[in-house]
Order: structure tokens, then sequence, then C-alpha cells
């Protein structure tokens, strides 16, 4: 997020100057790392949990159309950047994969059809396919059809404008073009302390040196945090209206990931299944293939565990520090109308490996413990906030939470994440630079053809603009 929105106002705005902070060695440790997330590019292909069934057995596809639009505007700015030469190779960060939804039981195969039948009809979903035929599916997805039992009652849909992303790549290489403009600067093992307006009216940022264990004080007229589950906490100290009454909820997650290169070439997909009842969005099963650094990987998972950290290299005091008054009441609400929620959690946390073997042999019915090993993935902070009616409620996917005069904000919140870092990203330039965006305008519609226009109702423009990306981001083989 904070390398997307850099480069962004660094095209915008070449005579500003822009600093970053990273508390760890290295850009893209946490979360945008590439395994600690499944590098789905997540566009609704094939994620069943933004397509809801509704009481009376219709899909909703109002959300997926969302994600899928929003995916769009990210391919958009990173053919942007591969056409002016700010990326050398799309392929060192996205490769075309194929995204699959794969079902199994009479409800679950009508539920799929339906969801087949509302989204294929739509433009942004041009070219799905489905299947009940086994042998079809044998082509597809031969790890997961083989020594299937017989008679079951299976489904699937397969889309081949799936994507698998290495976000820790992409967000390298943006920060490697924006540490290399002229008024930029990056300061790895620099600890952002505290985020405090004076009254000079600008943000006074207290920074640590963790190399010198220095101190120093930044002066901005603009702060973006933009630090994953860390965000949270500087948004508290902010102090800012905006960001009373907001808590956080830290989910972690582990994949099984296969040890086997006989294994991992029988597989060429990003098969996605049904959540467990009470499971986040973010624990969808998924049998993924990945390219990272050049090299085949095969993950399952995620299996949901719980930690009070808020990042993978955080503190175990981050979730009890971030409680205060203002948002106590609703922490404690969400707390008691999520019950399913942690149920679940305290299941997977319980989970002995063979539990976990055997929810992987429903997408891999062969699947051997020799096979496979356990591997803790990132942190992902869930938002709480206050609510009118039930005190509190825990919400799944990405906010920015921006002051009124635009002079700082923070992203918070998980999946769809990295994969709308540019749709996300265009809302900060709305939220905090409203009074430059028509002077901005011609820039941003270069970047993002579809600026101003919603690709939703477009079909043409939705069919130019993927063959136009796919050509710029190689996603032909």
């Amino acid at each position: 997020m904070s390398a997307t929105l850099g480069v962004l106002l660094r095209q915008l705005q070449p005579d500003w100057s822009i600093s970053t902070f990273e508390r760890l060695d290295n850009v893209a440790e946490e979360s945008s790392d590439a395994w600690n997330n499944a590098g789905t590019g997540h566009s609704a292909l094939c994620e069943l949990n933004y397509t809801p069934q509704q009481a009376d057995g219709s899909v909703d596809i109002s959300k997926a159309v969302a994600v899928n639009e929003a995916f769009q505007i990210s391919r958009q700015f990173w053919s942007y950047l591969v056409e002016a030469g700010l990326i050398a190779n799309p392929r060192d960060f996205i490769t075309p994969v194929p995204h699959m939804s794969f079902v199994w039981g009479e409800a679950n195969t009508e539920f799929l059809r339906k969801r087949y039948e509302a989204l294929s009809a739509h433009p942004l979903f041009e070219g799905m396919e489905y299947s009940e035929d086994p042998a079809q599916m044998a082509q597809w997805m031969p790890l997961v059809m083989q020594n299937r039992t017989a008679g079951q009652k299976l489904a699937v849909t397969r889309s081949l404008n799936g994507t698998d992303v290495n976000y820790g790549a992409l967000t390298r290489l943006l920060f490697g073009y924006l540490a290399s403009t002229p008024a930029s600067t990056l300061h790895t093992k620099h600890d952002v302390l505290d985020v405090t307006k004076g009254k000079d009216g600008l943000w006074h940022v207290l920074v640590q040196d963790l190399r010198l264990n220095t101190q120093r004080m930044v002066k901005a007229r603009f702060v973006f945090i933009g630090s994953g589950g860390g965000a949270l906490s500087l948004l508290q100290k902010s102090g800012i209206p905006e960001s009373r009454g907001v808590g956080g909820f830290p989910v972690s997650g582990q994949f099984l990931r296969c040890k086997n290169p006989d294994i991992i070439a029988q597989h060429h997909a990003k098969v996605y299944g049904k959540a467990s009842v009470g499971a986040p969005p973010m624990s969808v099963p998924h049998l993924d293939t990945r390219v990272i650094n050049g090299q085949r990987a095969l993950l399952f998972g995620p299996y949901a565990g719980f930690s009070t950290r808020f990042l993978k290299h955080g503190s175990l005091m981050d979730l009890p520090k971030s409680v205060n008054g203002g948002n106590l009441g609703a922490m404690l609400a969400v707390a008691r109308d999520n019950w399913p929620l942690t149920k679940y959690l305290i299941q997977q946390v319980m989970q002995s490996n063979d539990e976990r073997m055997n929810a992987l042999r429903e997408f891999v019915p062969d699947a051997k413990p020799e096979d496979w090993e356990l591997v803790t993935a990132g942190q992902r902070v869930q938002i709480i906030k206050k609510d009118p009616k039930k005190g509190g409620v825990l919400q799944f996917g990405t906010e920015v939470v921006a002051s009124q005069d635009g002079s700082i904000a923070a992203l918070l919140g998980a999946s769809p994440g990295a994969s709308t870092a540019a749709p996300i990203m265009l809302t900060v330039l709305k939220k905090c630079f409203a009074d430059k965006l028509l002077e901005w305008d011609a820039k941003l519609k270069a970047i993002v053809p579809s600026y101003g226009q919603t690709l939703a109702n477009n079909a043409a423009l939705s069919k130019e603009l993927r063959e136009k990306t796919t050509q710029a981001l190689k996603l032909k083989d």
C-alpha cells in the first residue's frame, strides 16, 4: 500500500519530497512477503466468499463485481509501470495461473451452478467455464481428482484470467523505483514511535534509528500509515477523532507447503473451496500454485491461529495496548456476538497434524504427511468499529481512515488487501488531496485509463483494457 501510494504521488507530483520508514531490515518482509500470503490476484474469479447465497437461493454478485473491478484498476496501474519502463519484466511479480472454485455435495453444486450463471453473464467474468464432468475436471486439476472416491457430486468453475502475484517482489520493485528518484528517501531499520500534530500545523513523527539507537523528529504536511497490523497503534497515537472507537482483532495463519517437486508439477491452478461455518473470509481453504522467484510452489490452507501480535514480527502486547476507553465497548460487543468465530479459532489452534492433513485430503486425496510441511504466514488484523445498534461490529476487508483535513490517513484491515492497492490508494488521493485532483486528472487517466469510469457498466471498455493489460503484463503463455 505504501509503495503504491509513494509511486502514484511521485508520478503526479515529482517536486514533492517523500520519506519512507520501515522497521525491518528490508521492505516487504511482513504482510507483503510472498510466504506471508496466498499471492492470489483477488478478482473474485474463484473466491466463493465474495458471492453469498441469499435466503431465496439467489447468488449476490455485487461484491464480486466490485472486487474484480478493483483488481482491473491494479492491473492498469502495473501495466502503466511496465510500459513506462519503471518495471522491466512483469513476470518478476505476476504470472498467469487459472483460478478455480471447487465444491462437493448437492447443495454446494447447486450454489456453484447459480454462481456461474450469474457471473459468466457479466463482462468482467467473460470466459468463465463450468463443469460437473469428472473427466473434464481431471484435465483441469489432475492432482485434485487423482484417486478420488467415485460417485461424489462434484462441480468446478475455471477462469484462465487468473493470476498469481508475488506482492513482496512487487513491493520491492516499487520501492526500488521510488528510492531512485530525486527527493525520495527510504529508511530501513527505523521504527516510528509516535505521530502527533504540532502547533505549526505539521505532523511531528518521532523516529528511532534501530541501528544507531538514536531518535529524531521528522515533520511532514501529510502522513500515510501503511504498516499492516501496526497501523492501528500509530493511528490511535495520532489522536484524530476518526480513530476513536476503532479496534482490531488479530488472526494469524498457517499453510501446508509441499516439499515434493513431483507433486508440485502435477498442479497448476488456484483451487478455492467453501469456508467452514464460522470461519472468517480469509480462511477459505485453497490449494494454490505459487510462483516465487521463478520457482513453482504449492500451498494449502490457511489454517487459522490466534496471537495477540498485530504483526508477525510484533509484540505480544500489541492487542492489550490497543484497547482503550474508546474501543473497549465495541470490542466486548464483538466478542459477545461472534461466538462462532471464537469457537472456530479455538478449534483451529487445537488442531493436530492429522486433522490438518485430513483437511488437505479433501483437495488432494492421496496427500502424505512426509510431502508437506507447516509454515507460518503473516498476521492479519480485522477492524472493529462502534455500532449504534450492536455496540460493535467486526469488519472484514480493507478500509482507509483519514482525518477530516486530509493530512493523515491509515490503511486498516485485510483481504483483498494488496490486490486492490491501486484503487485503495486512489481513494486516499480523493480523501487527502481533493484540491489537486483536477490538476492531476490527465495524468491519473494516463496511469489508470478507466479512472472516472465504471468498468462494470461498460463491456467494451472492460474488454479493451483487459486485453491491453494482458498484453502489457505478459499474461498469455
